[in-house]
């Protein structure tokens, strides 16, 4: 299932997301903005593993002072996209 999440609170103003609805594992990860080098490390990192692995290991990191961040943002994307399944 391909979507497009619209990122809050972080620099990045999206994620383009492909994940497999049979086995829920990370297709592709894409970041619109951000910083380059961690949304990249990020997306690299994630492909080929389960989103609710993923999730678990993302949800919650922050950015300096700001609520969220690029990576939780990616773990509350993921969640939606397994929600609306």
């Amino acid at each position: 299932m391909k979507t497009v999440f619209e990122t809050k609170g972080t620099c990045s103003k999206a994620i383009e997301l492909d994940v497999d609805e049979q086995t829920g594992i990370i297709r592709d990860v894409f970041f619109v903005g951000g910083c380059p080098g961690n949304t990249v490390g990020v997306a690299t990192l994630v492909r080929g593993q389960k989103a609710t692995d993923v999730i678990q290991k993302l949800k919650g990191i922050r950015c300096g002072m700001k609520p969220t961040s690029c990576p939780d943002q990616l773990a509350q994307a993921l969640e939606q996209m397994i929600n609306q399944s």
